[in-house]
């Protein structure tokens, strides 16, 4: 039995500030996708692990940004934005990147941040950041996700904001991690040349990772020297090359135009090409097309699981619901632990219809919504599965979870007393629609 007030606060804080943007009304949202997340979580393995973190416990998720940026909110994520994978041509660059922000959360940047947060006066969601401290350290999750809830920009500032001597150290540590993990460090030193002057641009003008991550000629020349001294000629990982070519080429195929994918898709490994096509065919809405070097991608990576996702996202969004039904479900059974895949089947089943599959796809969608309280569209699918089954009781609890995770306190507020109203007392959705009752008017 879960109880979700803490890590819904948390959750609340988190997404809040994820909002963070300099260009005012424009909010940051995630790009969910089970392939790409799992070939990030390929690159990041070594590098946690070096780090002294659980790579099953620190997520790396990517933000819908064009903007070369990366940072980490709470221990449990990084956050790299669209625009940083796409404009990097190394996995080593990439890993660099990871190695610097499993920095800030290994040398505790992360909890010196929230004692800041206590301490600024102006910072939005006071108590709920205090309540959640111990939460967070834990890395629990929540029972949905979504991102639209707005903080101050006084929090903003105060979250961050890297001081030069948190750059300082997670310099040093991320050389050490990359160097401890076989990656060659040369990667971070090209990564920092991309802002070589940024220092110079008045604030206005510098790029986000500038504002953020204090930038100098002296950092600059102090990383040069610790690549050196730490690290020695490192030939590229096959393995590593493969899935930042992977998660870069289907993250590009998707936010490309098709024209550009089919130009360049055959840099990629062959099944990667394969898959970039799919995807280039099925925006230019060519289903067989895409069907057809899907099946080239699966002739080379027979049980691949995450490209049965994709052929199971062509399908669903081709209306074909019962053929998608059925490649989610044999891609759940080949990665039983994935719940963006698991997230998918259920969403196949809702849109499939009918008593048996919504009840499958309420079982689903709960275990898929409990492991993965960042995926919004899941906590949706499941308010409409249990809505279908006539469960209005669970539905109005599920809907108000999703409100709350946004900011919406008195849809929040109004939907979980009415699911209050309507369940036994005691009962396990009573006491989620009592959770998020309390995680509301503390929010407030």
């Amino acid at each position: 039995m879960r109880s979700t007030a803490r890590p819904l606060l948390f959750a609340l804080i988190i997404l809040g500030l994820l909002n963070f943007t300099p260009r005012p009304g424009q909010a940051a949202s995630l790009i969910r996708d089970a392939d790409i997340e799992f070939s990030l979580g390929q690159l990041a393995a070594p590098i946690l692990r070096a780090a002294g973190l659980s790579p099953s416990r620190v997520g790396i998720y990517v933000v819908d940004d064009r903007n070369m940026n990366a940072f980490v909110l709470d221990p449990t994520a990084i956050y790299i934005h669209s625009g940083m994978i796409l404009r990097l041509e190394r996995a080593a660059e990439l890993q660099s990147v990871i190695a610097h922000e499993a920095a800030h959360i290994a040398n505790g940047h992360i909890a010196r941040r929230y004692a800041n947060m206590a301490a600024t006066r102006n910072v939005m969601l006071l108590g709920a950041a205090l309540s959640v401290a111990a939460g967070a350290a834990t890395g629990q999750g929540a029972a949905a996700g979504g991102v639209a809830l707005g903080v101050a920009g006084s929090a903003q500032r105060v979250f961050f904001g890297h001081t030069r001597a948190e750059e300082s150290s997670a310099d040093q540590s991320g050389i050490r991690f990359m160097a401890a993990a076989g990656v060659d460090t040369q990667g971070a030193v090209s990564v920092m040349e991309l802002f070589s002057g940024q220092e110079a641009l008045p604030a206005r003008r510098q790029d986000i990772y500038a504002r953020s991550h204090p930038l100098s000629r002296d950092r600059l020349r102090n990383l040069k020297a610790l690549a050196v001294s730490y690290g020695k000629p490192v030939k590229p990982d096959p393995a590593a090359e493969y899935w930042f070519d992977r998660a870069k080429g289907k993250l590009s195929a998707f936010t490309r135009n098709p024209k550009w994918t089919f130009q360049r898709a055959k840099e990629s490994a062959p099944d990667v090409r394969a898959m970039r096509e799919a995807v280039a065919h099925h925006r230019l809405n060519q289903t067989q097309k895409a069907l057809a070097a899907l099946d080239r991608a699966r002739a080379i990576r027979a049980n691949d699981p995450y490209y049965d996702d994709l052929r199971g996202q062509i399908l669903m969004e081709s209306r074909n619901f019962a053929a998608a039904a059925q490649v989610y479900a044999a891609a759940a059974k080949r990665a039983p632990g994935n719940a963006l895949i698991q997230a998918s089947y259920g969403r196949s089943l809702v849109a499939l219809g009918g008593a048996q599959n919504f009840k499958s796809a309420v079982s689903v969608l709960e275990r898929a919504t409990r492991d993965d309280w960042r995926n919004g569209m899941a906590l949706r699918d499941l308010g409409t599965a249990y809505a279908k089954q006539g469960n209005t009781g669970m539905a109005s609890v599920v809907t108000a979870e999703g409100h709350a995770m946004r900011g919406r306190t008195r849809e929040a507020r109004v939907l979980a007393e009415r699911a209050a109203g309507l369940l036994p007392n005691g009962s396990p959705g009573w006491r989620r629609a009592q959770d998020v009752l309390n995680a509301v008017n503390e929010r407030n």
